[in-house]
């Protein structure tokens, strides 16, 4: 007798949930939350076992959102300028604990006046920038704001690079850092960034539909950003390759970016040792923000830390490797679970898709781990439940 039951996920805790379900699930939590568009891909042992995307790549013409469609990826950038970071430390090009300086010719705020290093010139003075190693950089412990040009807790923005603490001291979430880390290696190894990612990552693992800087072949098949009410937002063309943010990705390239480091993780291979080494415990309220600097003891629980461009949480399932995405008009949450088998990316090109990412990571794949208040991933229906006010 021919089995007529649905295909099911199974979660992290056993349980499962039958595809249509799941798909009427998301399918409504998208209508609820009024978001533009939302692609979802649930990874397993075998592959990707749940593809989907709901609403629209561009509301002004009412074209679908595809899995294949081209997003902004954000911060997804770092977690893949984390993975070749540590093939280069693997290969020896890198120490991940030897001093940036070191690896220059002339100090960092001596360096040739380009565009790109005009403002570390800023540092000029303070001799802190000599601590500053690779893996404060990718652990996001250089003591640097996240952007210069932000406004920082209060703090009204200079254009200035300054160190809110000493280098080493604590968590705070930072592109500069990274960034920093991008030109030293560009000038330790003569290559741009963008042709070192293709050789490592993208052009191995087929990814593509995936790049630092804009490829006249994505002409055509990428999907807008949105705001909070609708709005549109004109596709920003990149040509300038940025570890923090540049990327360019499908959710089918990075699902498969995912699997890879996925399964690599399972056998133990020595690159993942080396990208999921913990570096800091993260004891902080919220990840930005005001409550950034109050530490208390409610992340105990999963044992927060940073790695080399991805969070690490532990789990009953073992630990879960995760990384973010946000930027205007784009939201992105990534996690794997390797010793589980299972994972989950979220990409969206609405800037309200956050406030359904917990009920998407619980229904999918059983996830109540990750920090959804740290992350400020307050449900659209419950704003009461955020550290911060809704926006």
């Amino acid at each position: 007798m021919p089995n007529n039951s649905p295909p099911l996920i199974i979660r992290l805790d056993g349980t499962e949930i039958a595809v249509p379900e799941l798909d009427a699930c998301l399918r409504e939590l998208v209508r609820r939350a009024d978001l533009a568009g939302l692609a979802v891909m649930v990874l397993d042992r075998e592959g990707v076992c749940f593809r989907r995307a709901y609403g629209q790549a561009n509301a002004e013409t009412g074209e679908a959102l595809r899995t294949d469609h081209l997003f902004y990826g954000a911060s997804l950038s770092k977690s893949v300028f984390g993975y070749l970071v540590a093939r280069l430390v693997q290969e020896g090009v890198l120490e991940l604990d030897r001093p940036l300086q070191s690896y220059l010719d002339v100090p960092i705020p001596e360096l040739p006046a380009e565009k790109e290093w005009q403002h570390y010139r800023d540092l000029a003075g303070d001799d802190r920038y000599r601590q500053l190693t690779p893996r404060m950089c990718l652990a996001h412990t250089t003591g640097f704001p996240n952007w210069r040009f932000l406004v920082d807790e209060g703090r009204e923005p200079t254009g200035k690079l300054y160190f809110k603490w000493a280098p080493g001291q604590r968590y705070g979430y930072s592109g500069e850092g990274m960034l920093l880390l991008q030109r030293v290696i560009e000038r330790t190894t003569g290559g741009e960034l963008e042709s070192l990612a293709r050789e490592i990552v993208f052009d191995p693992l087929q990814m593509t539909m995936s790049s630092y800087v804009w490829r006249d072949h994505f002409a055509g098949k990428y999907c807008h950003g949105h705001t909070a009410d609708g709005t549109v937002l004109k596709k920003k063309i990149r040509h300038r390759a940025g570890a923090a943010g540049s990327l360019e990705t499908t959710p089918e390239d990075y699902a498969r970016f995912m699997r890879h480091v996925m399964k690599l993780t399972r056998a133990g291979h020595p690159l993942t040792e080396v990208l999921f080494q913990p570096n800091v415990r993260i004891r902080s309220r919220m990840q930005f923000g005001p409550l950034a600097r109050e530490d208390d003891r409610s992340l105990e629980a999963i044992d927060l830390r940073y790695t080399l461009g991805w969070g690490r949480l532990s789990s009953p399932h073992g630990f879960g490797y995760f990384k973010e995405g946000h930027d205007h008009g784009f939201q992105h949450y990534s996690i794997i679970y390797p010793q589980a088998a299972k994972g989950l990316l979220l990409m969206s090109n609405s800037d309200r898709a956050e406030g359904i990412f917990k009920y998407v990571l619980e229904a999918a794949i059983g996830d109540v781990y990750t920090p959804w208040q740290w992350e400020n991933y307050v449900p659209f229906d419950r704003p009461e439940t955020g550290l911060l006010p809704p926006e």
